[in-house]
């Protein structure tokens, strides 16, 4: 295991919080950003934390015209008591996705189910850590999200067309096993931020996980043009679906977004869709042996592990097990890279530099 450097989750907060204070950012804006990225790192997603949530703002947000600080969000009309439209109008991803992931749950408290879908939007990031958040409150929830660039190729084709696109589902099975099942995946072999992170550590990409500008495959993140779907046509055929949903709420051409130069008259933003079920919406009540809901998730997961399937993992075990190293080693985990590189961050903002010999190291 690389050695990881302790870092207060105090200090970190603080650094991202000025960081986007710093780009004109509102307060509750910027406290909000820094929240979503400490929870990335708490749970070792270091593909989404503070360093890639940044880099996207940089690159496609407030650097450019894809999000713009202080941003309202408009309701639009609907005849749907449990949906929700929003137009974000470019607003924070983060900050709106955690408003419609709590007006979805709010939704789901009254009619079993809440769906809030918003157009003109900027890219959350980790979709995992909103349904996550709802799958500790008790329900089951999912997201996904258009990229911020069309960076994937579709299955049998040479031109990227295609998002990373993720899908996000979280259930609430921390009676039954301990913390919340979360599945979350981008659609393509790994995720741009994979690539700039093993970039950044001069280490190479999987094998058949992206491809140069000849079309070649490559495991130099260096040389990476696009990337691929995972699984040929399957992931290529949930990368779609994004793409659907998205048309359906009002996401324009895959290939626009975020590249205003070329999207003049056209629209260039992200679409999310949110969904939040209670799970007393969808219990029928007749559970084998007795047992009731609670009892019949536990068996179920118990069976799905069992025969033999011990030592297997289930998704979101991962990240609540860096969650218990990050609880033990009592501030977020971060690699030397990582701390030079949230050092040129402070430079941005005229912040106190991290002295990483500072830092304890983690010895878990």
């Amino acid at each position: 295991m690389e050695p990881f450097h302790i870092v207060p989750e105090a200090q970190h907060n603080a650094l991202i919080a000025a960081a986007y204070r710093h780009r004109g950012y509102d307060v509750d804006e910027a406290e909000e950003g820094a929240r979503f990225c400490a929870e990335a790192s708490r749970h070792g997603i270091r593909t989404h934390n503070g360093l890639k949530a940044l880099h996207l703002d940089h690159v496609l947000g407030s650097g450019s015209q894809g999000c713009v600080p202080g941003a309202q969000i408009e309701e639009k009309p609907t005849r749907f008591a449990a949906t929700k439209i929003w137009n974000a109008n470019k607003k924070l991803g983060q900050a709106t996705a955690y408003r419609a992931m709590a007006e979805a749950t709010r939704l789901a408290d009254r009619y079993g189910v809440g769906t809030v879908s918003v157009d003109n939007a900027f890219h959350y990031l980790w979709g995992g850590g909103y349904v996550m958040d709802a799958a500790k409150k008790g329900y089951i929830a999912y997201t996904n999200c258009t990229a911020a660039l069309a960076e994937v190729v579709p299955f049998g084709g040479k031109f990227p067309t295609l998002g990373t696109n993720p899908h996000s589902w979280g259930f609430p099975t921390t009676a039954a096993v301990g913390f919340p099942i979360v599945i979350d995946w981008a659609t393509s072999v790994i995720a741009m931020g994979r690539v700039q992170q093993l970039k950044r550590e001069g280490k190479p990409l999987p094998p058949l996980a992206a491809v140069d500008k000849d079309g070649r495959p490559t495991t130099d993140p260096a040389a990476v043009a696009a990337l691929l779907p995972f699984g040929a046509h399957k992931g290529y055929g949930l990368s779609l679906i994004n793409e659907l949903v998205a048309s359906f709420i009002g996401g324009s051409l895959p290939t626009l977004r975020n590249r205003w130069d070329q999207a003049a008259g056209d629209k260039a933003t992200c679409t999310f869709f949110f969904q939040v079920i209670h799970p007393e919406a969808i219990s029928g009540g007749a559970f084998a042996k007795g047992r009731n809901q609670a009892e019949n998730i536990k068996a179920v997961i118990a069976d799905v592990l069992g025969h033999g399937n011990e030592g297997c993992l289930l998704p979101g075990q991962l990240e609540a097990d860096w969650a218990k190293k990050t609880a033990a080693a009592g501030g977020l985990l971060f690699s030397a890279a990582e701390i030079e590189a949230f050092n040129e961050i402070a430079a941005e903002c005229a912040q106190p530099r991290w002295n990483v010999a500072a830092f304890k190291l983690f010895a878990g």
